[in-house]
């Protein structure tokens, strides 16, 4: 069962915090198409047991990419190279450039109680899906409960 959660939940509240502060910082509010920067799109799920980071990394090569983890911050960066190089292909007549090259960095703060031990990746068909798994501690269990033996006395 998919469940989109509002803007209630801290999670949430922190990815779009986050998702503002690296489009303001990027520059991407800059009109001009050469100092355009791609910030990747990614999606954040909280599973029972792990948190999931999917960002969508097309076009670029898995020895781009980096991800590191500090203080419960999950940086991803890289660099998506640009297929139009003048210098290679000699002089272009470029119709449309719609398409963003260069490098990009996005910092997703998650909730404490994470096992940063075991934290993997993959990237597959463009795909960069980090998986963060949670610390025991962490984790919903259910608790039994037993029968009482006796009767406990309240007014001891």
């Amino acid at each position: 069962m998919l469940t989109t959660r509002s803007l209630n939940t801290t999670l949430d509240r922190m990815m779009s915090l986050n998702r503002a502060i690296d489009q303001a910082f990027n520059g991407s509010l800059h009109g001009d198409s050469a100092n355009r920067v791609w910030v990747p799109a990614l999606d954040v799920v909280e599973k029972r047991d792990a948190y999931l980071v999917i960002a969508e990394l097309p076009g670029v090569n898995q020895s781009k990419v980096e991800l590191s983890f500090e203080q419960n911050i999950l940086t991803i960066r890289g660099e998506k190279d640009s297929l139009l190089d003048p210098s290679k292909d000699g002089e272009l007549r470029v119709y449309a450039a719609e398409r963003v090259a260069g490098a990009f960095e996005r910092s997703i703060r998650l909730p404490e109680f994470v096992d940063s031990d075991k934290i993997s990746a993959e990237l597959h068909d463009g795909l960069l899906t980090v998986t963060i798994p949670k610390a025991t501690a962490a984790q919903a269990r259910k608790i039994e409960i037993k029968p009482a033996r006796s009767t406990p006395e309240l007014n001891a």
